[in-house]
């Protein structure tokens, strides 16, 4: 089955007009979702709309609510919000250019893949591709569709256009809040000369097909299993005994990283430099890291 355009209408960059399409670079159907079931009559579990103290009331008497504060809410009715919805517009105008290391990327939030919609927009849509390549920029605009107003970043893909719709401002939290308790102290260097050995032995090109999500795999064997079982027998999987056992231990780290490494490839690919040994001679390594171990063990 082709797929189904999220949005069509056209890109426009001061004059220049060129019809896209655009569609989702994501999947969402092969995640596994379930459904309540009642057990005794294997029927699904449908909700009805209850008020505390009334009881169940009809779809048609409900309205929206906007909680200003405990128990306080201002009422909305469906044609007052449809007021204000945004009209949606078949044209993307693109307002302004970034840098790519600009745009947090706390900021993306959803993938789009970007088309031309026919030959004639071929020629266009190739020049706007080539030029943001060339100055290695990505474009901003705002898309109105199905009544909201999403901003959205767009920049090469191949042959063709990724478009990633963007959190607003308001929609990120600020991290910094969530990092003031860590002290503001430098790493032993012979630890951080070890610590980046490892990463530099470990660094590859990235591919997501290397990487599997074993916890669906895992539920995907289980339900293909109870499917050809005969009854409705309870089938519990074997928990995996490589896992770990729930004890906390006090790790060397200086230990840890060497092993990490390996004995001889820790002495030829990060040699530990002079200072980094006089500063292990006047502060041992794994008494100055006891503070990150206790941290370590009160977030767990």
């Amino acid at each position: 089955m082709a797929a189904r355009a999220y949005w069509q209408g056209q890109i426009r960059l001061a004059l220049v007009s060129i019809p896209v399409e655009v569609y989702s670079a994501v999947k969402t159907a092969s995640k596994i979702s379930f459904r309540q079931i009642h057990e005794p009559s294997g029927k699904p579990v449908s909700y009805e709309k209850v008020v505390e103290g009334i009881g169940p009331i009809d779809r048609d008497e409900i309205i929206k609510g906007y909680e200003l504060s405990k128990g306080n809410y201002v009422l909305l009715d469906d044609e007052e919000i449809e007021s204000v919805k945004i009209e949606s517009r078949k044209t993307l105008e693109l307002v302004q250019f970034v840098e790519a290391h600009e745009i947090d990327p706390l900021y993306f939030e959803k993938p789009y893949y970007v088309a031309p919609q026919d030959d004639l927009a071929e020629e266009a849509f190739v020049v706007l591709r080539e030029a943001l390549r060339r100055a290695k920029k990505i474009a901003l605009g705002q898309l109105s569709i199905r009544g909201k107003e999403q901003l959205v970043a767009i920049k090469p893909c191949g042959k063709g256009l990724l478009m990633e719709t963007l959190r607003y401002a308001d929609e990120v939290r600020g991290g910094q809040s969530f990092f003031s308790d860590i002290d503001d102290v430098k790493p032993d260097a012979e630890l951080l000369d070890l610590a980046t050995t490892l990463i530099d032995k470990k660094t590859a090109p990235f591919n997501a097909a290397t990487f599997h999500d074993n916890y669906a795999d895992a539920l995907m064997r289980l339900i293909e299993k109870k499917a050809k079982a005969k009854g409705n027998k309870r089938i519990v999987e074997d928990p995996d005994d490589g896992k770990p056992s729930g004890k906390s231990n006090v790790i060397d780290l200086m230990a840890a990283l060497k092993k990490s490494v390996g004995s001889g490839a820790g002495a030829e690919k990060a040699p530990a430099k002079p200072a980094a040994k006089k500063a292990a001679a006047k502060k041992p390594a794994v008494a100055a890291k006891k503070p990150a171990a206790s941290r370590t063990r009160k977030s767990a």
